[in-house]
């Protein structure tokens, strides 16, 4: 019998963060008490006008097609929320909606990538990202980052990295993983090599936008030179606790735009009618919720910084976003565990801290970094506390 799976599935590696996820189901469902701290899911509910929203579309009749890429209403709610938050000018007829920020990027990377492009992706990276890439034969190119340099990619390093086949950047700020978020002043200097490559698209992941606690997020759209070579994403997953509502959305050049509603109409068509109607309110003016997430957010990421600096062999940043910490986890490689075993990776001593301290994190060699680990701090206080003990002890049996 010939092979039934294709090459393209077959080459495709598993999501590093949903297998953990699993993993950890796997082990609570045989009565192990796991504190999952590796997806990246916020624990709060969907705030009450959003929710509100949604069952008012129910009784009101929102249950046919919609249009491919979104009611023309939330497209103008979209441009309205570009213009308001980001000083980005998007028409609503530049703006598409999707099934989730996934499956903006992925639109975005079958129409844009032809065998052979390279995308430039500064490393860590959501895990996403590289797969998207190689599903659409395009080669990733990454810019090595560490921890010393608050994981952030510099003008020199993307100069250096751009050759005749770059055909778009892609990035996140603030960053799944790291939570390093580019300051303006950052972002101006890498518009400058860009102005130097007018044929390179770049796109701007910023579905962390409103966990951000430096003083403002900064759009690289924003540059008036970028203007028309920008693709803004963004969702309502991460800044209004609906990862369950899959609901993304993105700002582009008309070009990009009816590209991606096409590719996207032979593929899922339209998202969810009533998620598209909670969207609307969900982008309105009524903010606070998100505010009030933020502020627990930056209240627990100073605990945990806390306790992982009390950890010996932990290097630690600060970092300014997302609800990640991604720390260096490079003192523990080689040791051996209690049962004998070598951590001979990150993604071994993951699994180590999951098996001895109950604990899920997700090692970074899946995020392009083979010195750290991602810690979700999307929990309790109480559930962190523990996590962060329960960690401690097991890395402290390694010898």
């Amino acid at each position: 019998m010939k092979k039934i799976l294709s090459d393209r599935i077959l080459s495709m590696e598993e999501s590093a963060t949903l297998a953990m996820a699993q993993k950890s189901r796997e082990l609570k469902s045989k009565g192990i008490d796991i504190i999952s701290l590796s997806l990246g899911e916020p624990d709060f509910g969907t705030p009450l006008h959003i929710r509100e929203a949604a069952k008012a579309a129910i009784d009101e009749g929102y249950s046919h097609y919609t249009p491919v890429p979104g009611y023309m209403d939330l497209r103008e709610a979209v441009s309205h929320k570009f213009k308001r938050d980001n000083n980005l000018d998007y028409p609503a007829e530049n703006i598409v909606v999707s099934t989730g920020a996934k499956q903006t990027l992925a639109n975005l990377m079958m129409c844009l990538i032809n065998p052979g492009d390279e995308a430039i992706i500064p490393v860590p990276y959501w895990v996403t990202y590289s797969a998207q890439v190689k599903l659409a034969g395009g080669k990733v190119v990454e810019l090595p980052t560490s921890i010393d340099t608050d994981f952030k990619a510099t003008a020199a390093q993307l100069e250096a990295a751009i050759t005749e086949k770059s055909k778009l950047f892609l990035f996140s700020s603030p960053c799944n993983p790291s939570g390093s978020v580019y300051t303006k002043e950052e972002l101006a200097s890498l518009v400058e090599v860009f102005e130097r490559h007018p044929d390179i698209v770049i796109i701007s992941d910023e579905i962390y936008e409103h966990i951000n606690f430096t003083d403002k997020h900064a759009s690289i759209g924003a540059f008036p030179s970028m203007k028309d070579r920008v693709v803004t994403v963004n969702g309502l997953s991460k800044g209004f606790a609906m990862t369950g509502w899959r609901l993304g959305y993105m700002g582009a050049p008309s070009t990009i735009a009816k590209a991606c509603g096409k590719m996207q109409g032979q593929f899922t068509s339209a998202t969810c009618s009533i998620a598209q109607r909670a969207a609307i309110a969900a982008l309105g003016d009524n903010l606070e919720p998100s505010y009030e997430m933020k502020r627990q957010f930056e209240k627990r990421k100073k605990i945990i910084i806390s306790l992982l600096k009390d950890i010996p062999g932990i290097k630690i940043n600060d970092p300014k976003g997302a609800f990640y910490v991604f720390p260096d986890g490079s003192h523990f490689i080689g040791k051996t565990t209690p049962k004998g075993d070598k951590i001979n990776t990150i993604s071994d001593l993951s699994m180590y801290i999951l098996n001895e301290g109950h604990v899920a994190t997700v090692g970074g060699d899946s995020f392009g970094i083979n010195e750290c680990f991602r810690i979700s701090y999307a929990a309790s206080e109480e559930k962190i506390t523990e996590a962060m003990s329960r960690l401690k002890n097991c890395l402290g049996k390694l010898t």
